[in-house]
């Protein structure tokens, strides 16, 4: 994955400074993403899930609100409406270089302002929530005994998790005064709303509050023992995945043109994790899956291992083929079971094979349901064998391998 370094102008001309997380590969669609209160574009869920939305083909931008981060301004003097400015700058920013965002996603007070904003930004046809507030003037419960000073001071400097933050008194009025049911409501975009139950900043009542005032299409899918920040890196993967195969519907993924001489495409393989085993599978804009090995061998069981795709492979063409045959014959068979398990043995009957080498052997048990006599089922049972996975593994292959340049 490639992160672009970049920075445009936000609502007041100060300039906001942004990552854009592009794919290895074709970019299928482009998102948007909104960090959450006072927090700032690198922490660990926007890093997560605009990684592994990158990961999945779809290249987002995220970027630190006005006068937060590395971004200027001076947050004291923004409120709400600033922030939804802010968003919208962003997509024009996109548009400009050709990549008007189909997907936006906000986090907790950023989810609030993706309601507000993706109404005003016209490319945008699904929107997702994270930990989002119903009512924007929630947030003020981080700072509730500074409210006092700061309608009287016009600003007052409070502490938010450690961190001294400015807080103006255009802002509390805003978030105060903003009432997201009507842009709720007329949305026009599909609408999905990731929560958890537990959430101890913003309550899970939101969410139903959310969800309730949205018309269709709209989804809600909890986020079970998440944190309200999602600080727990396997919380921020998941989100990322439900987020990318919900936004499959909705969002018009361009597909990319098969290479010459590979009609199937190509299937890209890319790290997900350095430290561990865990890959991304991309098959296309439509398929995505995860490759790790088992946790005794240094992964974190999070997919199937390299040889359990080669098994999945064996089983499915294996399925496919029989049902093939049996449906130009007409014949009653109702379902395919494929269990398909590896081992490597000794090469005993291996005349070519060093001594003490092992081969591979994948057992294949053949389960075939319906109103089949035993010739057919024993018919049925050689036409697995003629399955094109089946003979490329007993075949010999050419693997060929070159070496090209990082893009």
């Amino acid at each position: 994955m490639a992160t672009e370094r970049i920075t445009f102008p936000g609502h007041s001309g100060a300039e906001l400074s942004a990552r854009l997380d592009l794919p290895e590969g074709p970019h299928l669609a482009p998102a948007l993403f909104a960090h959450c209160f006072t927090c700032g574009k690198d922490v660990i869920a926007a890093r997560r899930i605009a990684a592994r939305l990158a990961a999945m083909g779809i290249a987002t931008l995220r970027f630190d609100f006005t006068g937060l981060g590395q971004s200027g301004g001076d947050f004291a003097e923004t409120g709400f409406l600033s922030n939804v400015a802010d968003l919208i700058a962003a997509a024009n920013y996109l548009d400009g270089r050709d990549m008007a965002p189909a997907l936006i996603i906000g986090h907790s007070l950023g989810g609030a302002a993706v309601l507000k904003a993706a109404g005003q930004i016209e490319s945008i046809r699904a929107v997702v929530t994270i930990g989002a507030p119903f009512d924007p003037g929630h947030v003020t419960h981080n700072f509730a005994g500074a409210l006092d000073r700061i309608d009287k001071e016009g600003v007052a400097e409070v502490d938010l998790g450690g961190r001294p933050i400015r807080i103006g008194r255009d802002f509390v009025r805003e978030v105060a005064a903003e009432e997201l049911s009507a842009s709720i409501a007329s949305l026009k975009r599909a609408l999905l709303v990731l929560h958890a139950p537990r959430d101890q900043i913003v309550g899970i009542e939101n969410a139903g509050a959310i969800f309730s005032a949205a018309k269709h299409p709209k989804s809600f899918v909890t986020l079970d023992n998440a944190d309200h920040l999602i600080s727990d890196p396997a919380d921020a993967d998941y989100a990322a995945e439900v987020i990318a195969a919900w936004g499959a519907r909705y969002l018009s993924l361009k597909q990319p043109e098969a290479p010459k001489g590979a009609p199937e495409g190509i299937v890209r393989v890319s790290e997900a994790d350095p430290e561990g085993f865990l890959q991304h599978v991309n098959d296309g804009p439509l398929h995505h899956a995860l490759a790790d090995e088992p946790e005794a061998y240094g992964g974190t069981n999070r997919g199937m291992s390299p040889y359990g795709f080669l098994a999945a492979g064996l089983g499915a063409c294996t399925s496919m083929t029989i049902r093939m045959y049996a449906r130009r014959k007409k014949w009653k068979l109702t379902h395919v079971r494929v269990d398909v398990s590896h081992s490597k043995v000794h090469a005993e009957d291996c005349a070519d094979c060093d001594k003490g080498a092992k081969i591979d052997v994948f057992l294949r048990e053949i389960t075939l349901e319906g109103d089949l006599d035993d010739e057919q089922r024993a018919r049925l049972l050689e036409i697995a064998d003629k399955c094109p996975v089946h003979r490329t593994l007993e075949a010999t292959s050419h693997i060929k391998t070159a070496l090209t340049a990082p893009a």
